[in-house]
């Protein structure tokens, strides 16, 4: 099959000037173009360049500027921050904020006068007949569009694509076998995708295109900021990953990894925790898709397309209003005292984490049981509590890895226990807030050995909690404790943050256990200089600022979007939009003829892989046909052309040695000659 350009030149080497219009029929005959369709401002359809013609261009121009403080913003995520249960009589459900939902903090950072409007899921499982009204309960209630999914839809996309596959991959573990991560299922990746449609759905229903702002939350939804760009080319729209991402030598083994990469480059700002994240996506679109980005003034920057996508690297922050309340909550008070009264004496490191696989639990215990091994003077002093969140599910690796936690605290209770002391305390059970703040206040070290992870914010919640409030500190002193120390993984997103806490390798027992023992071995003076430095920034850099810095630099990202020309072109996720100038001139087929016509001195220039041979074609030597083009295109004394390749002397000019009017431009320019037969000497470079 010859490619569009092999046809386009083998019409003009025999004249048909004719068949050059994309009007024409397909047998060559030179029917008129028929009349260019006129495009809408939102394009509900993927168009192609030439479908545009240079009069209607300025019909998706527009000169209207962003105004951020009277927009609205549409936060769409995998679930709604809204708790969903059935009444108990059975008729009706009950709805309520959920207070721990991070999109619920992050509208302390928008304009007051910004309207929020949540697209997601909801956790219950809502039958077909109470839908509609549960939607529009949420819609009017808590300004909440609930994405409704089939039940096999939803396992498939959640607990399939985005558990088994991206989730093991994001966090650096790939399916060597069935039970390390999940092998790719193709059923899977179409359920995905057909989720993050119907997402796209929901957020239509309630957009308006002009004036909204979409902020995409996390790797449940990577795919559908193609679904959005395809219907509306000048859509605002703002991606932020919560979780790692991967090196390009394990993000290239995901078989979707293009598809993947090429929706996120549809949005205008892509936000990660950390630096070592956006670099790790910068290099894959670099090796997998052939972009370079650019950095001025700190502002990171891909092209694609005409267009730039901003990169943000902002870790989030907690809610510190929401913690200094539930810091004055009644009960803390007395839970505090039952604590020290139980640890009296005692010197105790906290552990709080996930049942996971990656949060590194029991290489924490190791570590423990290391440093009561070469440091003997904490054996009977110091006291690991770990607290266990317990996770949905039972698999197999969960259950091998409570075993091998419980099996690790039995031993060492065993071995370093006594009457009364038992030095590792295992809370395998879920806390409340308020049990998990007394826990912070009274732990003289958190230690967070997580192998890898997203931000976990762990740290910063402990920060706010040794503060302290009046009464709390055992002292009967108005005056706050205020001292901390931290001892973190440096593969967890807030390590680079905490400049004052001991970064450690969680797979290096040795290096931890010292880091827990000079943690609690500081001096008093050194510890709290270390907690104030960190609760400046952790009280400064709060989730409301994280919100307020991000949506800054989304209305930055998208300030030129009414000023320039786009067009959609590709299909599925080869779409992306062509953002041009606002002094750009199409170059038209019709204008290309006319001039060729007209002129009476032409020069044309060929490459010749990918445009007199095929690309992707074995066989690089051109056929009889391609020959017969060239020695045509040379017979009109009108015409001067040069064949501009990369590849070498030798081999272009035994392949063209029967077109003794074509001129060579070889290796790059380094070998020029205007003929082989009685023309101008050849330039090797000089």
């Amino acid at each position: 099959m010859f490619s569009r350009s092999y046809t386009n030149l083998l019409d003009l080497a025999n004249g048909n000037l004719s068949a050059l219009d994309y009007g024409g029929s397909g047998g060559g005959g030179g029917g008129r173009p028929p009349r260019p369709r006129r495009m809408q401002r939102t394009m509900t359809t993927p168009g192609t360049l030439a479908d545009l013609d240079e009069e209607l261009a300025g019909s998706v121009a527009s000169d209207v500027q962003s105004s951020l403080a009277s927009d609205r913003i549409i936060v769409v995520a995998n679930t709604l921050p809204v708790r969903c249960e059935r009444r108990p009589d059975g008729r009706g459900w009950a709805f309520s904020w959920d207070e721990d939902s991070l999109l619920l903090h992050l509208r302390d950072g928008l304009p007051e006068d910004m309207e929020v409007l949540y697209v997601g899921s909801l956790c219950a499982d809502v039958p077909p007949a109470d839908q509609d009204d549960v939607a529009q309960a949420l819609l009017d209630r808590f300004r909440c569009v609930p994405a409704f999914l089939p039940r096999d839809v939803s396992d498939r996309f959640y607990h399939g694509f985005c558990k088994q596959t991206l989730w093991p991959l994001f966090h650096y573990m790939l399916p060597f076998t069935s039970d390390h991560g999940g092998r790719f299922d193709r059923s899977n990746w179409e359920a995905y995708v057909l989720a993050n449609k119907l997402f796209s759905q929901r957020v239509i229903e309630v957009l308006n295109p002009e004036d909204d702002y979409i902020w995409i939350h996390d790797y449940h939804l990577l795919a559908l900021p193609s679904f959005l760009r395809r219907r509306f080319n000048r859509l605002r729209i703002g991606f932020f990953l919560h979780s790692p991402f991967p090196s390009s030598e394990l993000y290239r083994s995901l078989p979707v990894r293009d598809e993947i990469l090429k929706s996120l480059l549809n949005c205008d700002l892509i936000g990660f925790h950390t630096f070592d994240y956006a670099r790790h996506f910068l290099s894959c679109c670099s090796r997998m898709l052939g972009l370079e980005y650019q950095s001025k003034r700190g502002y990171i920057g891909l092209d694609y397309f005409g267009r730039t996508v901003g990169i943000k690297i902002m870790p989030v922050g907690i809610n510190m209003v929401q913690l200094k309340s539930q810091l004055q909550l009644p009960d803390l008070e007395w839970r505090v005292a039952e604590l020290r009264k139980q640890f009296a004496g005692k010197t105790v490191l906290l552990g709080v984490d996930d049942m996971d696989i990656f949060k590194g639990i029991n290489l924490k215990i190791l570590a423990f049981e290391q440093m009561l091994k070469i440091h003997p003077k904490w054996q009977g002093r110091a006291v690991l509590v770990q607290i266990a969140n317990p996770r949905a599910g039972n698999g197999k690796d969960l259950q091998g890895l409570k075993a091998e936690i419980e099996g690790s605290c039995s031993r060492i209770n065993g071995q370093f226990g006594r009457p009364g002391y038992s030095p590792v305390e295992l809370v395998n059970r879920a806390l409340s807030s308020v049990q998990r703040m007394a826990y912070y206040t009274v732990a003289e070290c958190v230690v967070v050995t997580a192998v890898r992870d997203g931000m976990n914010l762990t740290p910063y919640e402990y920060i706010v909690c040794r503060q302290g409030i009046p009464g709390l500190d055992g002292s009967g002193s108005d005056a706050p404790k205020r001292k901390s120390m931290l001892v973190v993984s440096e593969f967890i997103g807030c390590s680079p943050s905490l400049s004052g806490a001991i970064r450690v390798n969680p797979w290096n027992i040795d290096t931890t256990a010292e880091a827990m023992n000079e943690s609690i071995a500081l001096s008093e003076n050194e510890k709290q200089l270390r907690h104030e430095k960190h609760y400046r920034y952790v009280s400064t850099h709060d989730v409301a600022y994280w919100s307020k810095s991000y949506i800054h630099d989304l209305e930055r990202s998208c300030r030129d979007h009414f000023r320039r020309r786009c067009w959609g072109v590709g299909l599925g996720f080869g779409f992306r939009v062509v953002a041009l100038d606002r002094n750009f001139k199409k170059l038209t087929v019709d204008s290309i003829v006319a001039d060729y016509k007209k002129s009476n001195s032409r020069v044309i220039l060929l490459d010749y892989d990918g445009t007199l041979v095929p690309q992707t074609t074995i066989n690089r030597t051109p056929n009889e046909t391609v020959v017969n083009i060239m020695n045509a295109l040379c017979a009109d004394k009108k015409n001067v052309v040069f064949i501009v390749s990369g590849r070498g002397r030798v081999s272009l000019e035994k392949w063209f040695n029967s077109c003794p009017e074509l001129g060579i431009a070889a290796e790059h320019g380094y070998f020029m000659s205007s003929s082989f037969a009685g023309g101008p000497e050849t330039s090797n470079g000089k």
